[in-house]
C-alpha cells in the first residue's frame, strides 16, 4: 500500500519537530507559573520567555494572553471587549458565528471578499463602538482579505478590528488589528494552546485569575513553550507551496473543475475545488480509500453533513457548495504529493463521466 497522504493542514498541522523537542524538555521542569516558590518562579521565566518569543516572531509589540487555542481568543475578545455591539463578515468560521450569534451582518461578494461600502454603512450614523470581526484568511477557500483598508475604516468612531488569523499567523505579517486570535496548531505547535493579541488591554474587560487577570486557569506552559519553538521555525517552504498550488489549480480546471474564488487574493497553503457531479462527501471517501486526507470545508464543520455556509455566502447554491472539497498544504508537501493527488482527481472525473454517460 502506498504510504498516506496528508493534504489536511488547515485543519490541523503536524507538530514541528522544534515543537515537539521543546515541549519534551519542558515537562521535565514542570511547576505551576503562579506558585511562589523558587520552582514557580522559574516557571513563570519560562512562561514569560515563550511569550515574548512568539510576539517577537509574529512582530507584535502589544499584548499576548494565552489562551487554549484560537476559538477561546474569539471567545474572549467577543464577549469581553468594550464595544457596544459586534459586527461579523458572512464567512467566519464557526467559533466567531458561535460567539457573536446575534452580530450584524457583513456581506461578501462572489469571491469572498468582504463589501467595503457595505461596512461604511454599518458603521455610520451612531455613537455606539462595534467590534468588526473579520478573517485575514479564510479557512475554507484560502480567501485573503485587505485588512490594512478595512481596519482603516474601522478605525474611524474608535471601533475594534478582530482579526482571526488562525490560517495566516506565522505565514503572514499580522494585521494592526485591536484583537488578533490565533492557534498553535495551525503552525506546528501543539493543540490545545493559542493567543489572543491585544492592542490595548484597557479596551478588555478582566474576568480575574491569570493572564493579568483576562483568562483564568493555570497556563499550559510546555504548551506555549512548543508554541515559541513553532513560531520561530524557517517558513522557507511557502514560496515552494505557492508553486504547489498555482500547478493544482491549472490540473484542475484543465480536468473540468472549478477553483473556489480563482480570481481572489489567497494564500498558497489552501484552495478549495468543486468535481461537478460528484458529492463532497463520496470524494472524501474515494480520496481516502486512495490513502490522501482531504477535508470538504472547515473541520469543526465538515462532519455534519450541513452545507457550507462560507460558499452560500458567496452565491454559491447547495448543489454547487456540496462538491467542492478543500486541500491544504505544510512543510512537507512536495511536488509529487500533487501530481499523486491530480491522478486520483482524474480517475474519480473520469469514473463520474463514465456514469453520467
Amino acid at each position: 500500500m502506498k504510504e498516506r497522504l496528508y493534504l489536511d493542514h488547515a485543519a490541523t498541522t503536524p507538530m514541528l519537530p522544534q515543537a515537539r523537542e521543546a515541549m519534551a524538555a519542558a515537562l521535565e521542569e514542570w511547576a505551576n507559573p503562579s506558585s511562589p516558590h523558587g520552582e514557580g518562579r522559574a516557571a513563570r521565566a519560562a512562561l514569560e520567555d515563550a511569550r515574548t518569543r512568539i510576539k517577537a516572531a509574529l512582530d507584535w509589540p502589544h499584548e499576548l494572553i494565552f489562551t487554549s487555542g484560537a476559538s477561546e481568543a474569539i471567545a474572549l475578545a467577543t464577549s469581553c471587549s468594550k464595544a457596544d455591539r459586534t459586527i461579523v463578515s458572512t464567512v467566519e468560521h464557526d467559533a466567531v458565528q458561535r460567539a457573536a450569534a446575534d452580530a450584524e451582518r457583513l456581506p461578501v461578494d462572489r469571491n469572498g471578499i468582504v463589501d467595503g461600502g457595505k461596512l461604511n454603512w454599518l458603521l455610520a450614523g451612531t455613537d455606539s463602538r462595534a467590534l468588526v470581526a473579520i478573517q485575514s484568511v479564510n479557512n475554507e477557500t484560502g480567501v485573503a482579505q485587505d485588512l490594512t483598508d478595512l481596519d482603516a475604516r474601522i478605525a474611524v468612531g474608535g471601533n475594534f478590528l478582530l482579526a482571526d488569523c488562525s490560517q495566516s499567523a506565522g505565514k503572514w505579517p499580522l494585521p494592526d488589528a485591536d484583537f488578533v486570535a490565533i492557534s498553535a496548531h495551525k503552525l506546528g505547535g501543539s493543540p490545545g494552546i493559542g493567543a489572543l493579541l491585544v492592542r490595548d488591554l484597557a479596551e478588555l474587560h478582566a474576568l480575574g485569575g491569570q493572564e493579568k487577570g483576562y483568562r483564568p486557569g493555570t497556563e499550559n506552559l510546555p504548551a506555549a513553550i512548543g508554541f515559541a519553538a513553532a513560531v520561530e521555525a524557517p517558513k522557507g517552504w511557502l514560496g515552494r507551496a505557492e508553486g504547489l498550488r498555482d500547478h493544482l489549480d491549472k490540473a484542475i480546471e484543465q480536468e473540468g473543475g472549478t477553483v473556489v474564488a480563482r480570481d481572489a487574493d489567497r494564500i498558497p497553503t489552501i484552495a478549495s475545488y468543486r468535481m461537478p457531479g460528484v458529492a463532497a462527501s463520496a470524494q472524501l471517501i474515494q480520496f481516502d480509500m486512495a490513502g490522501i486526507a482531504v477535508s470538504a470545508g472547515s473541520a469543526c464543520s465538515s462532519g455534519s453533513l450541513k452545507p457550507s455556509h462560507v460558499l452560500a455566502a458567496m452565491g454559491w447554491d447547495e448543489k454547487e457548495a456540496s462538491e467542492v472539497i478543500r486541500v491544504s498544504f505544510g512543510p512537507d508537501t512536495k511536488r509529487a504529493d500533487i501530481y499523486r493527488f491530480i491522478d486520483t482527481w482524474k480517475r474519480l472525473a473520469k469514473e463520474a463521466k463514465s456514469r453520467a454517460a
